[in-house]
């Protein structure tokens, strides 16, 4: 079991949200975030003061996968997110050790 977390641009959540419907993904969570990489924020204006936007919006997507799901998850939001501009964001796997769903007891692979 892998925890895939993607980062991605707040405007491509819908159309990540959507693909990962159509390959039968219906649980995931979403965290709204703020960060940077290597664009390093960027300046903008306010009430005509120029000022540097050092952290910027992002959103964060968790989901939990079987391993045979695990690259085709990562095609699907890598397809989505895309916009070949710098700060598409990335996307990272984790292992699982262990899942439980709370409603049911039901562990693992199960609980997925």
């Amino acid at each position: 079991m892998k925890l895939i977390t993607a980062i991605i641009k707040p405007f491509k959540l819908e159309e990540v949200r959507e693909i990962l419907f159509d390959i039968g993904i219906q649980g995931m969570t979403v965290t709204e975030s703020k960060g940077f990489g290597r664009q390093k924020g960027h300046s903008e204006l306010y009430r005509g003061a120029e000022y540097n936007a050092n952290f910027l919006p992002k959103i964060k997507i968790d989901i939990a996968a079987n391993d045979e799901r695990v690259e085709e998850i990562i095609h699907v939001i890598q397809q989505a997110a895309f916009t070949g501009k710098m700060g598409d964001g990335k996307i990272f796997v984790l292992e699982l050790l262990h899942v439980v769903r709370i409603r049911t007891g039901e562990v693992n692979d199960e609980a997925l």
